[in-house]
């Protein structure tokens, strides 16, 4: 993308120089010479950075400001380093990307839990034994579970935590499974 002096200049719209100038709405026909020779300088886009990972807000010149959010749980202080408490006197703690994502890994869990469910009860109004594929899937649910939840909580850094989004492929960039984060057992 095109700037002038930090801002960004769009494509289809006319602009003024520092001098006054406006110059037309279909200056991008200019050559890239007559660009810079007005004044403009060629910014690489930036992708935009991943929100499951990043705050950020976009600069005037289309960048980004990213800061990392945080992995580990935060115990929340005032200036002078002193707990913020609620209103029940208990400590504010500002959740961070595990215990986040440990909580949607539970209620993930539960979902497929619940809709084998009806086997249960099934069993306990009529004495209709639950079908052992169902019993092997809520096994498989509940072992895919502990196992996701267990590399959440064993990553050390920001790096390895995004690893658990990244989908495995073989030597041709084809899909091999699921990313870690999300290998659940096929549905029934």
């Amino acid at each position: 993308m095109w700037t002038y002096n930090g801002k960004r200049i769009q494509e289809g719209r006319a602009w003024t120089d520092d001098n006054g100038v406006q110059h037309p709405a279909n200056w991008a026909i200019w050559s890239e010479d007559e660009k810079v020779a007005h004044g403009l300088v060629w910014v690489a886009p930036q992708t935009k950075p991943d929100e499951r990972f990043y705050w950020f807000s976009q600069n005037a010149d289309g960048t980004y400001t990213t800061t990392p959010k945080a992995l580990e749980d935060i115990n929340e202080v005032d200036e002078n380093g002193d707990p913020l408490l609620d209103d029940d006197g208990v400590q504010i703690v500002t959740k961070g990307l595990k215990s986040n994502w440990i909580a949607q890994i539970k209620q993930t869990q539960g979902s497929l839990l619940a809709q084998t469910d009806w086997a249960y009860i099934r069993m306990y109004d009529t004495d209709i034994a639950v079908p052992a594929d169902i019993q092997t899937y809520r096994d498989e649910v509940r072992l895919a579970a502990g196992t996701i939840e267990g590399q959440i909580s064993n990553c050390a850094d920001l790096d390895a935590f995004k690893a658990l989004f990244v989908i495995p492929t073989d030597a041709d960039g084809n899909p091999t499974g699921n990313a870690p984060i999300y290998n659940w057992p096929e549905e029934l």
